[in-house]
């Protein structure tokens, strides 16, 4: 059997470490540098990588799910967060500057139309881009979607997740005075905003934690903190974000627009049992969409390296280049 087909790679999971052939930091022109990096086929297929958070940066292991004898991948940090700087910065940090940056980065790096390969927040800054852009994007491929709705945001920041997760909901809720608990991102965009470099840590940290413990589905337990400078950025970053609704005009904006990229084929893997993005928001943007295919993965979570998910994402990126 070939040793990149689907049922061999359902177990290999993901294809070898590979090293970027080209590695640069663009100037956006308003004080915000970013990073990005190149991978794989200088000459193959391009495929944008858009990850998560806002805040969570990319990693060598999301360079893993390309045959890097086909694919040309394209991976960057989102403002204020990785290699890209300034760290941790909100200034000049919304959803259109991102949108902005990766067609700075497509026009210098000379790419027509791309994939966009993004999951979690990535899948929402694909499908942004994808509709302001739709000329630009030859295929989506999204996990764990989240459409930047406060019924999302609501789940999980209100209570929803934390009925599943009681223990690990009050680690979230005890810092919070009562009073201020009816909008914990509120309360939290306080405190990490709060010019104390300490204090903006500490509840980074705890910010982060929340998020991580609940991201895959064999959870057992508090997982290990996150490193203080990474935990900052993150939260500063989503909690920005989340504060200000993605900056989207109005609540449902993803799909009152999705008619703009119904001509785009869109794969969307999703984890059954998601305490993150709950697959709900997966079924809504797949329904009425004919060039959508929605792909449900038993006893997975949210995360990118489930077993399940990180399989079914390779299986996906090797059925394109047939």
């Amino acid at each position: 059997m070939d040793h990149r087909s689907g049922q061999k790679r359902a177990v290999e999971f993901l294809y070898p470490p590979i090293d970027p052939f080209d590695q640069r930091v663009i100037d956006m022109g308003d004080g915000h540098r970013v990073y990005v990096e190149q991978c794989g086929n200088p000459d193959g297929v391009p495929v944008l990588v858009l990850h998560g958070g806002p805040g969570g940066g990319c990693s060598p292991a999301m360079r893993r799910y390309f045959d890097p004898a086909v694919y040309r991948v394209v991976l960057f940090d989102q403002r204020g967060c990785g290699r890209s700087r300034p760290h941790a910065s909100v200034e000049h940090n919304t959803t259109w500057h991102l949108v902005g940056d990766i067609e700075v980065i497509r026009e210098t790096l000379g790419i027509d139309r791309w994939i966009c390969f993004g999951g979690s927040w990535g899948a929402t800054l694909a499908l942004i881009y994808a509709i302001t852009h739709p000329a630009r994007v030859a295929q989506l491929v999204l996990r764990g979607v989240f459409l930047m709705t406060q019924a999302e945001l609501q789940w999980f920041y209100g209570g929803g997740a934390g009925a599943f997760f009681p223990e690990l909901w009050a680690r979230f809720q005890n810092p919070i005075p009562p009073a201020e608990r009816g909008d914990m991102i509120g309360a939290y965009h306080r405190r990490l905003f709060s010019g104390n470099l300490m204090e903006e840590s500490r509840y980074g940290r705890i910010w982060a934690n929340w998020e991580n413990a609940l991201a895959s589905v064999n959870h057992e337990g508090p997982m290990g903190e996150s490193p203080s400078e990474y935990a900052r950025a993150f939260a500063r970053l989503e909690n920005h974000y989340f504060q200000n609704a993605g900056f989207l005009a109005h609540d449902g904006w993803i799909t009152a627009n999705r008619a703009r990229i119904a001509h785009i084929p869109a794969a969307i893997v999703q984890g059954r049992y998601d305490m993150i993005c709950p697959p709900v928001s997966a079924w809504k943007l797949a329904q009425g969409w004919d060039k959508a295919e929605l792909r449900l993965v038993p006893l997975a979570g949210h995360a990118l390296s489930e077993p399940g998910i990180s399989a079914e994402l390779v299986r996906v990126m090797d059925g394109l280049r047939a």
